[in-house]
């Protein structure tokens, strides 16, 4: 019986050099100069300081940017409130979601429900879901339906077995 995962993983040596790239942007962009912005990566934690929302925002246009460019997807970023930081600067911590959380695995499961494709089943294996049906292109159709549906995560598909 034909099988394959979704998972949602973010590659986090990718995400540290995209931050590593957005650092050494700030530190040589001409409107960032001694502004004292700075992009930190902790775990799966950003750490973006600002002197201004504006300059925060543009902070956050670059750092997005250089994960586009290597191949993270947005989605997976997570922007909390921004915080006032010490003299008046700003402070805004972005996290890092990998996996699938039981809401969004009930989703991804209803989803394939909602299809009717005959001998086509799903079920939640810690943070990922499996999805096994009795003919390759039912699956196929399963994995289109979820790229076009939108779950606010990036999903991959993986380990098709026939």
């Amino acid at each position: 019986m034909p099988t394959f995962d979704v998972t949602s993983e973010i590659d986090l040596q990718e995400v540290r050099n995209a931050v590593d790239q957005a650092s050494r942007e700030v530190a040589t962009r001409f409107d960032f100069k001694d502004t004292g912005a700075s992009i930190e990566l902790k775990e799966k934690e950003i750490t973006l300081h600002a002197p201004t929302e504006d300059r925060l925002r543009a902070l956050t246009q670059v750092l997005e940017e250089k994960l586009v460019r290597r191949q993270v997807s947005l989605k997976a970023l997570q922007y909390a409130k921004i915080e006032e930081a010490s003299h008046r600067a700003v402070r805004q911590v972005v996290s890092l979601n990998a996996g699938i959380s039981s809401d969004k695995a009930k989703a991804i499961n209803k989803k394939v429900k909602d299809l009717n494709l005959k001998g086509v089943s799903s079920q939640t294996q810690g943070d990922q879901v499996r999805v096994s049906g009795k003919k390759r292109d039912d699956l196929q159709a399963v994995i289109s339906a979820l790229k076009n549906d939108d779950f606010d995560i990036p999903l991959q598909f993986g380990n098709f077995r026939d």
